[in-house]
């Protein structure tokens, strides 16, 4: 047994959870708690209009899990899917002098090279 406190993202399934038997929607209660926790004041339309955008998006997020992805080697570029891409490494090296003195100048307080900034959190 793992004695870990964190659980890997596969043993959701070996616990019997099955996206399938779950489907991820909200209800009208939800869009208010959640508007309540953001501070936010919606105006009845604006609730069902979002209770139907977020519903939405669940459903393609429903849709993606359905998919067999084993076997399946995560992807590096998205263009990857449409033609063979090979990416263009390059060295990190600085192609433009150094310009912290010429940029600094204008700034009201400065100090060991770094812009300094009125403390605004006690």
């Amino acid at each position: 047994m793992n004695n870990s406190p964190w659980r890997s993202p596969e043993s959701r399934f070996t616990y019997g959870f099955r996206p399938s038997l779950f489907p991820m929607a909200l209800t009208p209660q939800d869009i208010g708690r959640i508007a309540n926790l953001a501070r936010l004041e919606l105006s009845p339309g604006e609730s069902e209009r979002m209770l139907t955008q977020l519903n939405g998006f669940f459903g393609i997020v429903e849709k993606m899990q359905a998919v067999d992805t084993h076997g399946i080697a995560p992807l590096s570029h998205p263009v990857a899917v449409v033609r063979d891409v090979q990416l263009r490494l390059r060295e990190d090296v600085a192609s433009e002098p150094d310009q912290r003195e010429a940029n600094q100048r204008s700034a009201p307080a400065v100090e060991r090279g770094l812009f300094l900034v009125p403390k605004v959190i006690e």
